[in-house]
């Protein structure tokens, strides 16, 4: 539903400031909406009747800055729109808290679907899936592909010692929210540390790379990658592992962990991993370390809400079913490893 006053954003004001920055851009009264989805920042959809735009800011409860950067976010999307990389076109970047209470920035709307769940994409049929889940992966080696130096992008990240400290840093997430036996996952987190791959070059990395972070236009080709704010400089081996993790069907039925992988004619794992090699020509032969990383980070993801959950802090529904997956994506990390 439209109103003129969604939570989080005065239109009149982001009005004045779109009238201030980008005169002419706007033709009309502007009414929004809060589109639900993103686990942290907050997305509106705006109008003026005749174009629609996107307003992404932080949360309304003050947050770390480094967490929900705008500016990273409005910049990574800034510099890969010329590139081949499908992302929305960049409108306005504005760090004036006065306007809306926080910083934000403004994106052209892009139509297109999200597909979060094998449900969802059922009625595409087999071949549209598979179409649409092999361009996940040409798009993503689309992004790997870009030269950071080539789009401004050289100071985006620290690439030296990435996955060293992506480890340490999922490993204290862990320690925060440690509450109860979980089996396995310090056995897998020191099975990580001791098998460390050497990295290739470091790259755009977007940091959460799922079908549901981009949007399938109508004739099933990806339209926009959304969702920037785990973006950095780093290895491009990441996203892929975390892509793979997301194509294995889990045996959990009514899993409130958006899968697709279980839809009929969704690639297998071989598969998304066979093309992203041959098309990016990378040496993928650690690609089971990077997928038992992303069951890792899941599980302490998971965790983190689980804890969360026991503590009474977390609203609405499926958060009384998170803590026993858990033990589910230890296991699949422990055996990927093992595997591997």
């Amino acid at each position: 539903m439209s109103s003129d006053h969604p939570p989080g954003l005065d239109l009149g004001r982001l009005r004045q400031r779109l009238d201030r920055d980008r005169p002419g851009l706007v033709s009309g009264p502007l009414t929004g909406r809060l589109i639900e989805g993103g686990r942290s920042n907050l997305t509106y959809a705006v109008s003026d009747g005749a174009a629609k735009w996107v307003v992404r800011r932080p949360p309304l409860g003050h947050v770390l800055a480094t967490a929900h950067d705008m500016k990273r976010e409005h910049r990574v999307i800034s510099a890969l729109y010329p590139t081949a990389v499908p992302v929305p076109r960049p409108v306005l970047l504005c760090e004036d808290e006065d306007v809306v209470g926080a910083p934000f920035y403004v994106m052209e709307f892009v139509d297109g679907t999200p597909y979060r769940t094998a449900e969802q994409l059922a009625p595409l049929g087999p071949d549209r899936t598979r179409a649409a889940v092999l361009g996940l992966v040409d798009t993503l080696v689309e992004l790997h592909a870009v030269d950071p130096a080539d789009v401004g992008l050289e100071d985006f990240g620290r690439p030296e010692g990435f996955l060293d400290r992506q480890l340490r840093r999922w490993g204290k997430q862990l320690d925060a929210s440690r509450n109860r036996e979980l089996a396995g996952i310090d056995e897998l987190h020191a099975a990580l540390g001791r098998e460390l791959p050497t990295s290739p070059a470091p790259t755009v990395v977007h940091g959460d790379y799922r079908l549901d972070n981009v949007l399938i236009g109508g004739h099933d080709e990806i339209k926009a990658i959304l969702d920037w704010e785990m973006s950095t400089l780093g290895d491009p081996l990441t996203d892929l592992g975390l892509l793979v993790m997301y194509s294995v069907p889990l045996e959990t039925p009514d899993s409130p962990v958006s899968t697709t992988a279980t839809a009929a004619g969704h690639p297998d794992p071989a598969e998304l991993i066979e093309r992203y090699a041959a098309r990016s020509g990378r040496d993928v032969s650690a690609v089971s370390w990077y997928t038992a990383f992303a069951w890792f980070k899941l599980a302490v993801i998971l965790e983190g809400i689980h804890y969360r959950y026991t503590l009474g802090q977390t609203v609405g529904a499926g958060f009384d079913r998170i803590g026993d997956l858990v033990p589910v994506f230890i296991e699949h990390g422990l055996t990927t490893l093992q595997e591997g």
